[in-house]
């Protein structure tokens, strides 16, 4: 009887615990399901920067911070080339979508399926975000990469990607 209630005392404790956990909603992603989007989502780190991970309500994404000042989602669609700038971290290209500063929208660029990390770079840079989480994403398979205007076809409007 005493174990029982001592087992009792110690979920109720883990469910207050829990209860004072933030939980971030996102969206899932079509596929989501991917098992290679499980093997990114669960090597994920602990912390980034001095943000430390917070649970989510979705598969395969991650939250950082509280309020969460990163957020990871893996099963896009991969995009299309595009001439938005491209950068690489750690093996990985990433499609910088600044269009919404002071926050930043990273999409993976030849990763299928592909992952994006959103970034409010008020509190940390999208740099640190995409140093803490680019090991983990170069194991989606790569099928293209990003060139450079230099690299491309003078003779054609191709874009940065492709």
């Amino acid at each position: 009887m005493i174990r029982r209630l001592s087992a009792l005392g110690a979920l109720a404790l883990i469910a207050v615990a829990a209860g004072c956990t933030p939980t971030v909603h996102l969206e899932t992603a079509p596929s989501a399901n991917d098992p290679l989007c499980a093997d990114v989502s669960v090597r994920l780190p602990q912390t980034i920067g001095d943000n430390d991970r917070v649970w989510t309500d979705a598969q395969s994404t991650a939250a950082w911070g509280d309020p969460s000042v990163v957020l990871f989602t893996c099963g896009l669609e991969p995009p299309a080339p595009s001439t938005l700038q491209c950068v690489s971290f750690g093996g990985v290209d990433w499609l910088v979508d600044d269009t919404e500063r002071p926050y930043l929208r990273l999409t993976t660029y030849g990763r299928t399926p592909a992952a994006q990390v959103y970034v409010n770079t008020e509190d940390i840079s999208g740099d640190a975000a995409l140093d803490a989480i680019s090991l983990q994403v170069a194991s989606l398979p790569q099928d293209a990469e990003c060139t450079s205007v230099e690299e491309s076809d003078p003779d054609q409007n191709a874009p940065q990607t492709g």
